[in-house]
């Protein structure tokens, strides 16, 4: 048996070679532009050569501060692929966390796009490392320099690096790059934790486990060649949970949005462009749902598959797409986990629209290892009934944090996720909560991810979010902060009302605050934590009802 490395350009050159006839189209605002994968192959083979004369190589690290472009899936494969290492930046961090994470890393080159130069700029006196800004400017009419606009946001760059055109160091170079053999146990991919709750935390990716997640998250085939896939995660976001990889072997269209994530836009590029399949956080699938409602007009009929995950799905979201006609799955992982641990594809002896199962956090996928374990480390069996938190291992799951950091999140080859959770005897995963956000009221537990879906399933209701919050009898009770929906005014009674037959009677919140939007993380996730500080700070008008 033949020993080849297992790395990103042997998923390239699949994708390149099988499928050169698939395409890739990105989204400018407006319309929809495509590049067939034979020729995003020729730029990715021009861009890994002009790297190399910026004088990239291998172990370096390429900072990426891009929306999710064809330009971006480049740099995915150029990067790893000659060897060196793509630190994908997420542009929605604070100045000074973007600053930290590149310098945690060290990076030497950042591709950047035109639009989020200002982040840039205002950092660039904190980032020694730095030595070439590579920008891509993908605007209309931008022609093939940048517009004298951005001059001025370029000068702090300039001051203290070199500045280049993306289109101007391809066009340098010529197709046919060498690509070298790499160490499949060697860094290909550099991301960060969010950052929600201190410094984000870095973590490194193999050409090893990139490769076998990419098969793994695709497990089954949710993605076949005849998609077409609209990579909805930004592609800073945990390599966009691994779609551009496992869509390009696969050889669907990829349908890229680059910043346009709202519903509008979004309902757009799935009826031009026929998209068929997508994955991501709930936020993104209820501004969609929001849009449709309000415009019958908009034409989903093409989807076939939505998978959410990131955050608790509400039964009244799969309800309310069920009937649009589009069947929404859940999957679940963390960064820490390259993302994908579970999806929740119904089994064959189940109804492929069977909501008992689409409502399930997902099913473990092959090569993931899950256990739960209680609070004294015990671990718990998988009969449906038994909470603990979730631990992990297998081959795309780190193994430590980047310089050793948080070393009590690992113990005895596993990795403590924060999840808590139940698994059923076919490895059903149902997330209670996480361990940090679980109401501890009188020594028991509240599950808040239970009452937001139950409190998010009443028809006046666009989105809501429960926290725990000081009770000087019970420790904690929780406080429900809600979104109406336009037009619609619900009472705490009401609510109160709506759930009491629906979950405990000691569970009801009966601390309620109704605002006009409810904050939100880098990745689309509710913002507990900046929930709490309001709350504790009298941020927030509050109406008890207990």
């Amino acid at each position: 048996m033949q020993d080849v490395p297992l790395s990103v350009s042997r998923l390239f050159w699949h994708g390149a070679r099988v499928h050169g006839r698939s395409q890739v189209l990105t989204f400018d605002g407006s319309e929809l532009s495509s590049k067939t994968f034979r020729e995003v192959a020729e730029r990715t083979e021009r861009l890994a050569a002009g790297l190399a004369q910026l004088g990239v190589g291998p172990g370096d690290r390429v900072g990426s501060l891009m929306w999710t472009t064809n330009e971006h899936l480049e740099a995915y494969f150029a990067v790893p692929g000659m060897g060196a290492v793509l630190h994908t930046l997420n542009l929605r961090l604070r100045p000074d966390q973007l600053a930290h994470i590149i310098n945690d890393a060290e990076d030497q080159v950042i591709i950047a796009h035109a639009t989020v130069l200002p982040l840039l700029a205002a950092i660039a006196e904190q980032l020694p490392t730095v030595r070439h800004y590579v920008i891509v400017d993908d605007r209309p009419a931008a022609g093939a320099g940048l517009s004298t606009t951005d001059q001025a946001v370029l000068a702090p760059l300039a001051a203290r690096a070199t500045i280049v055109n993306y289109e101007d160091l391809l066009a340098g170079e010529q197709p046919g790059y060498d690509w070298p053999e790499v160490d499949e146990r060697s860094a290909a991919v550099m991301c960060y934790t969010s950052g929600t709750t201190g410094d984000p935390q870095g973590m490194v990716y193999s050409h090893r486990s990139i490769y076998l997640h990419t098969f793994g998250a695709n497990g089954g085939g949710l993605v076949v060649e005849r998609d077409r896939a609209l990579v909805v995660v930004p592609m800073f976001h945990v390599m966009a949970w691994g779609l551009p990889f496992y869509g390009w072997i696969s050889g669907a269209d990829l349908v890229m949005p680059s910043r346009f994530l709202q519903g509008e836009p979004l309902a757009k590029m799935i009826e031009t462009a026929r998209v068929t399949y997508s994955a991501g956080v709930p936020t993104i699938w209820a501004q969609l749902l929001a849009y449709v409602d309000a415009h019958p007009e908009a034409d989903l009929s093409s989807l076939r598959l939505l998978v959410s995950g990131g955050a608790p799905l509400p039964l009244s979201m799969i309800r309310g797409f069920d009937a649009l006609g589009v069947r929404m799955i859940q999957g679940w992982g963390l960064t820490e986990s390259s993302p994908v641990g579970a999806v929740g594809e119904p089994p064959k002896h189940a109804d492929p629209w069977d909501i008992t199962y689409r409502s399930k956090t997902g099913r473990v996928v092959p090569g993931i290892e899950l256990r739960i374990v209680d609070r004294d480390g015990s671990v718990l069996p998988w009969d449906g009934k038994a909470a603990g938190e979730i631990e992990l291992r297998g081959p795309w799951v780190i193994g430590s944090y980047y310089q050793g950091r948080n070393p009590e999140r690992f113990h005895d080859g596993w990795f403590k996720t924060g999840d808590i959770a139940t698994v059923d005897d076919e490895g059903f995963v149902m997330i209670n909560d996480r361990l940090k956000d679980v109401i501890k009221s009188g020594g028991e537990w509240i599950s808040s991810v239970d009452l937001e879906n139950e409190i998010m399933g009443h028809p006046a209701v666009a989105e809501a979010t429960v926290v725990g919050v000081p009770d000087a009898r019970w420790g904690e009770r929780p406080l429900a902060v809600v979104v109406p929906r336009p037009g619609q005014q619900p009472t705490p009674q009401e609510l109160r009302d709506w759930l009491e037959p629906r979950v405990l009677r000691w569970w009801l919140p009966d601390q309620w605050s109704f605002v006009e939007e409810l904050p939100k993380t880098s990745v689309g996730k509710f913002d507990k934590k900046l929930i709490r500080e309001r709350e504790a700070a009298g941020e927030l008008e509050v109406i008890r009802t207990g």
